[in-house]
C-alpha cells in the first residue's frame, strides 16, 4: 500500500523531484548504493546544490569510500570558492585516520574566514554536523575579531557550555545580554540548564561573581534582575528580594516584581520572606489595587500560621483594611475572605453570612456577586444546612451558565451531596465536570468521582463511604482533629476495604496540616507498603519525599521516592516534578 502510494505521488511531480524522493527513501532506508546513484543524477543536473554536494560526500564516507569522497570534494573546491567545504574534506582525512591533513583543512576553513567574515556561518555549519566543537569555536572567535558587529556571542557561549568551559560560556552570555537585553528570557533559559539550586555549583558561583562584579563596575539593572533570579533559583529568596529591593529604588514602577516574589516564596511555604515582602509591598506602593492583594495575601498567611488565641488580632487587621480602604468593590475578595475567617475559624457563621449578604448590594458585576454566592453557600455546608446551600450553588449555575464560577458552583453541588449521602446525584454532576474547562475543577471531579465509583459497590449500604464523607466533611469544617480520628475509626474497622489507603492519604495530608510529619510520613509509607495496587500509590510517594526532602531533612531517602516515580509510575501527574527532583538531588545540571 505505501509502495502503491509512493508511485502515484511520483506520478504527479516533475523527474527531478520524483528523483529527490526517491533518493531520499533509498537513503532513509539505508540503500546507501541506489541513494548515491539518485544523488548523482540530481547533481548532474544542479552542481550548485550544496545540498545534493553534502548528501554525496555523506554516502560516499557511510560506504567508507573515502577516496571516492576526496576527489568529490577536491573536485569541488576546484571550481568554487565555498571555503566551508575544507571542513568536509578535513573529516574525510579525520575518518582515514591522516590527523595531520585533518586539520590542516580545517585550518583552511577557519582561516578563509579571514577574507570573508560572513563565511563564519557556512564554515561552522559543517564544523557542528561533525560535531567539531574545538574547531567551531575558534571559527566564531575568529570572526568576532574581525567583524565585532556579528555579534556571535550567543552562538560561542553555546559551544563553550558543551565544551564545558563554563567561564568563558557564562562571560559570552553576560556580554550577549548586555548588548541585548531583549533576549533576557533566552538566555535564562539557556543557562537554566548549567545553573542548580546548589549555590556551591561552580556556574552559579562563575555566574554570580561575574553578576557582582558587573554590578560594581557599571550599574544596570539588568544585571541586579539576573542576580535576582539566581537568587530564585537556588532558593536564597532574601538576596533575591535585596536585588528587588535595589530595582524597585531606580524604578518604582516595577514593584510588581517584589509581588510576585511574594507570591512565589508564598507558593513554596518561605512564610518569614513572604510576610515581610508583603508588607514591604503594603508600605511602598501607591496603587490601591496593589496594597489590597498584598493584604489579601498577607492576611491569607497569618491565618494559616496563627493559632486560635490569635484570632481576634487577625479579625481587627481585616477590620483594620475595611476602615482605611472601605467596603467597596475593590475589597469584595477581601470581604470574602474575612466573612470565611469568620465562618470556618472563629465559628460566627451568622455574623460571616450578615457580613456577606449586605456586601451583595453593593454595586458588583455578575461574577462578584456570583462568588459571595459560593461563600454563603459554603457557610450553610459548614453548618451542615444543605439544602439551603444547593440553592445558592444552582442559581449561580442558571445565572451563570458555562462560565467558570458555574462550574465552581457544580463541582459544590456535587460535594454538598456527597457530604450528605447522596451518592448517586453527585456522580451525575462530576460526570459533567470532568470535561471542565478548567484542568483544576476537571482533576478535582476525576478524583472525587473515582472516590465514590470505587467504594459504593464493595458495601451495599455505603457505611465506609458514608463515614469516609463524614470525616472529609470534617476536614471541610476545619475540624481537624475530629476528622483525624473518624479516619482512624475506618481505618481500624475497615481494614480490608478499598476505603483504606483513601483514608490512610486523607488523615496523611491533615497531619501535615497539623505539622505532624512524622505521623503523616507513617501514613504515606504504609500506602506504599500496603496498597501498592491503589490510584493513590503515586500522590503516596511523592509527597512522602516532598516530606523528606522538606520537612525531616532526609534527602536520600527522598531522591530513592522520587527515582521510583520517574522509573515505576511514568502516567503520573508528579512525573515531571519528580523527575526534575531526582536529578536535582543526583546533582545533575537541568532544565
Amino acid at each position: 500500500m505505501r509502495i502503491l502510494a509512493l508511485i502515484l505521488l511520483l506520478a504527479c511531480l516533475p523527474l527531478s523531484a520524483q528523483n529527490a524522493i526517491l533518493a531520499k527513501q533509498y537513503y532513509k532506508k539505508g540503500e546507501f548504493e541506489k541513494a548515491l546513484f539518485e544523488y548523482k543524477k540530481l547533481y548532474r543536473t544542479s552542481k550548485s546544490s550544496i545540498s545534493y554536494i553534502t548528501q554525496i560526500i555523506d554516502i560516499h564516507q557511510q560506504l567508507e569510500q573515502y577516496q571516492e569522497a576526496e576527489d568529490f570534494i577536491l573536485d569541488i573546491l576546484a571550481r568554487t570558492r565555498y571555503s566551508a567545504f575544507y571542513v568536509n574534506l578535513g573529516y574525510n582525512y579525520q575518518l582515514k585516520g591522516e590527523v595531520d591533513k585533518a586539520d590542516e583543512n580545517y585550518a583552511k576553513a577557519i582561516n578563509s574566514i579571514n577574507d570573508n567574515p560572513n563565511n563564519v556561518y557556512a564554515v561552522v555549519r559543517n564544523f557542528q554536523e561533525y560535531a567539531l566543537l574545538d574547531q567551531t569555536a575558534a571559527a566564531y572567535e575568529k570572526a568576532m575579531v574581525l567583524k565585532p558587529q556579528l555579534n556571535l556571542k550567543l552562538s560561542l557561549a553555546q559551544i563553550y557550555g558543551e565544551q564545558g568551559k563554563l567561564d568563558k560560556m557564562m562571560l559570552n552570555y553576560v556580554d550577549f545580554i548586555e548588548r541585548n537585553p531583549v533576549s533576557l528570557s533566552n538566555v535564562k533559559r539557556a543557562i537554566n540548564d548549567f545553573i542548580s539550586e546548589d549555590s556551591s555549583n561552580p556556574s552559579n558561583a562563575i555566574l554570580r561573581k561575574l553578576l557582582i562584579k558587573k554590578i560594581q563596575q557599571e550599574p544596570n539593572i539588568i544585571w541586579n534582575e539576573m542576580l535576582s533570579w539566581l537568587f530564585i533559583q537556588q532558593k536564597e529568596y532574601n538576596k533575591a528580594f535585596t536585588q528587588e529591593k535595589a530595582i524597585f529604588a531606580r524604578q518604582p514602577e516595577r514593584l510588581s516584581r517584589i509581588m510576585e516574589l511574594g507570591e512565589i516564596t508564598n507558593k513554596v511555604k518561605e512564610t518569614s520572606i513572604a510576610l515581610e515582602i508583603f508588607n514591604y509591598v503594603i508600605e511602598k506602593a501607591q496603587s490601591i489595587e496593589t496594597k489590597l492583594d498584598a493584604h489579601y495575601a498577607l492576611l491569607e498567611i497569618q491565618t494559616l500560621e496563627a493559632n486560635p488565641r490569635e484570632y481576634n488580632e487577625i479579625a481587627e487587621r481585616y477590620l483594620d483594611v475595611f476602615n482605611t480602604y472601605g467596603k467597596f468593590s475593590q475589597t469584595f475578595k477581601l470581604q470574602i475572605a474575612y466573612a470565611h475567617f469568620l465562618a470556618f475559624y472563629q465559628d460566627k457563621t451568622k455574623e460571616a453570612s450578615t457580613f456577606l449578604e449586605a456586601a451583595l448590594e453593593l454595586p458588583l458585576n455578575k461574577i462578584q456577586k456570583a462568588e459571595i454566592k459560593l461563600e454563603l453557600g459554603d457557610i450553610l455546608v459548614l453548618q451542615e444546612k444543605f439544602d439551603k446551600a444547593l440553592i445558592y450553588y444552582t442559581q449561580i449555575q442558571r445565572n451563570l451558565k458555562n462560565s467558570t464560577v458555574s462550574q465552581k458552583a457544580r463541582f459544590r453541588v456535587a460535594k454538598a451531596s456527597y457530604y450528605k449521602g447522596d451518592f448517586k446525584w453527585a456522580e451525575a454532576q462530576l460526570k459533567i465536570l470532568k470535561s471542565s474547562t478548567s484542568q483544576l475543577i476537571a482533576n478535582d471531579a476525576l478524583d472525587l468521582k473515582l472516590l465514590i465509583t470505587d467504594n459504593k459497590y464493595e458495601d451495599s449500604l455505603q457505611v465506609a463511604l458514608k463515614k469516609y464523607a463524614k470525616a472529609d466533611l470534617l476536614a471541610f469544617q476545619n475540624k481537624n482533629d475530629a476528622a483525624i480520628a473518624l479516619l482512624r475509626a475506618i481505618i481500624d474497622t475497615h481494614k480490608t476495604e478499598p476505603i483504606i489507603p483513601q483514608a490512610l492519604f486523607k488523615q496523611g495530608q491533615l497531619f501535615e496540616k497539623k505539622k505532624n510529619y512524622e505521623a503523616a510520613a507513617d501514613n504515606y509509607q504504609n500506602i506504599i507498603d500496603n496498597h501498592s495496587d491503589s490510584i493513590l500509590a503515586d500522590n503516596a510517594i511523592y509527597n512522602l519525599a516532598e516530606l523528606y526532602l522538606y520537612k525531616l531533612e532526609a534527602p536520600e531517602k527522598a531522591k530513592t521516592l522520587y527515582k521510583t516515580i520517574v522509573f515505576q509510575h511514568a502516567d503520573s501527574i508528579y512525573y515531571i516534578e519528580a523527575r526534575k527532583r531526582f536529578r536535582q538531588l543526583r546533582g545533575d545540571a537541568i532544565n
